[in-house]
Parts: C-alpha cells; structure tokens; sequence
C-alpha cells in the first residue's frame, strides 16, 4: 500500500469491518476479462462464503480460474470542501485475496449457509435438501488481507489534516 499511514494492520480492526459490511465485491478473472460482482456473504475469520444459483457467468469463471480478489467497504461520508478538487470522502475498506471453491456436500453447504445468515443477524436455521441441492456455496479461502481507513483530511489518528482530499490516495 502506498500509504502506510492510511493501512489498517491490525487483525482485529479488519475483522470488525468485515463483520459490519453488507455487501462483499468478489473480483474474478476469465482470461484478460475482469468480472467484479456484489454479494451477500458471511465471514467466519478463515474464510468468506457466498451463495447464489448453480450455474452463471460467476460459477464458470470460478471453475476455468478459482484465484479471487474480494473489498468490502463502510462508514461512508462525504466530505465536501470549497473548490471542486477539495472535496474527499471518509471510508474504511478491507481488500484481501484467496482461492475459491465450490462447496458440494450437504452437511458443508448448510454450515456455510448459517455463517451467512448469522452474518446479517439470524440463527438457528434448517434448510430443505432440495433447496440446498439448487444452491450453490462458495468459500473462499483467505490468504493473504488488508484494511485502509481514508478519513478525508479529518479525524485522522495522527491529528493532522491534509491540505486536499486528492492528497489522501
């Protein structure tokens, strides 16, 4: 990361914006052509899961290429200065890289499927085997993660204040 001063490192701090984000953007590659989607997922420290229908332009490239990129992002505001250039945004941000799978056996799919729903607030759920067979899980395996907080020229731990928000990067 060019701005070190911007990087979050510590595990705990990037764990808690993975759990407070609801959308996680899984980038995946077919040959020179990027494909990002947005997701729904859960999180359980090691890997992220993610559920959506068995077959599509996702699963195909998951299976040609299972190497992913994933960013979640949140807190957002805008910070509006005077003149046009000076303006910026607050936000914090996770970015990590890992390898996908598709995960194929009932009982797996089920446990993957609850870390999702625990995610965004439920528990204790029991899924019809039909519905699992129709759904497709992927986990992604993390290997390596980071986090970047952008404060937008306030607030900024070290106190100062940059003087543009295009200084930020």
């Amino acid at each position: 990361m060019r701005r070190k001063d911007l990087e979050i490192t510590d595990r705990p701090q990037i764990d808690a914006i993975l759990e407070r984000a609801l959308v996680c953007r899984l980038g995946l590659s077919s040959g020179a052509q990027p494909y990002v989607v947005p997701l729904a997922f859960g999180y359980d420290k090691k890997a992220l899961y993610f559920h959506g229908a068995l077959v599509g332009r996702k699963m195909e490239i998951i299976r040609e290429n299972p190497r992913v990129c994933f960013e979640v992002d949140i807190d957002h505001e805008v910070v509006r200065r005077e003149g046009s250039c000076n303006w910026s945004i607050r936000y914090r941000s996770v970015i990590g890289f890992g390898m996908a799978s598709i995960v194929e056996e009932v009982g797996a799919k089920g446990a993957a499927l609850d870390v999702i729903m625990r995610h965004y607030g439920g528990q204790g759920y029991s899924y019809d085997e039909r519905m699992l067979a129709a759904t497709a899980v992927i986990r992604v395996d993390i290997e390596s993660i980071h986090g970047k907080t952008r404060y937008g020229g306030k607030d900024r731990p070290d106190g100062k204040e940059a003087q543009d928000g295009m200084q930020e990067g």
